[in-house]
């Protein structure tokens, strides 16, 4: 049995949730979003609360029960209040500004690098700090991800970039005789 999986998701003021077949959208102040749940794992609206469970107790349907739920749960709260990523930019000459929809950096190579924003993402940059914003969970930490794969941070002078709570180990580097 699932112990996320049996958790009842209740729902927030002017948050909906409406089932077409396996597609399930969840609408809220800040905007919609959908996702195909496979057929194994039925979900069931009544009134303010959601539950899900799976049709047949097969191993596949057991482990989809918590991730659906999982992503059940994240649908709701994206929708109520945005996720949102910090990335910190460390390092002598590297910055970053947001120039229409897209991102340039300057990372230390020869050019700069000019990474496309998504529609339904919000980022900005300040100083040394990007932070992006959005409604689903699932993009918001896959676009990060891109962006930080760019200039991973290095372990000896912690040059790069890393997440807001990321802690570096550094290393000791030579030992001069």
């Amino acid at each position: 049995m699932s112990r996320i999986g049996k958790q009842i998701i209740t729902l927030p003021e002017k948050t909906e949730v409406t089932l077409s077949g396996h597609l399930v959208v969840v609408k809220g102040p800040l905007g919609e979003i959908r996702k195909d749940f496979k057929p194994t794992i039925e979900v069931v609206v009544n009134g303010r609360e959601v539950t899900l469970e799976p049709k047949s107790h097969t191993l596949e349907s057991r482990a989809l029960w918590g991730t659906y739920a999982s992503h059940m749960k994240n649908m709701v709260l994206g929708v109520n209040k945005p996720f949102e990523k910090k990335l910190i930019l460390e390092g002598i000459g590297f910055k970053s500004e947001v120039k229409g929809d897209e991102i340039v950096f300057a990372l230390g190579f020869s050019h700069p690098v000019k990474v496309s924003i998504p529609t339904s993402l919000k980022v900005t940059a300040e100083k040394n700090v990007i932070t992006i914003s959005g409604v689903n969970k699932e993009e918001v930490g896959e676009f990060a991800g891109k962006i930080r794969a760019l200039k991973k941070p290095e372990p000896y002078k912690g040059k790069g970039m890393r997440y807001d709570t990321e802690v570096i180990k550094r290393k000791q580097g030579k030992k001069t005789a």
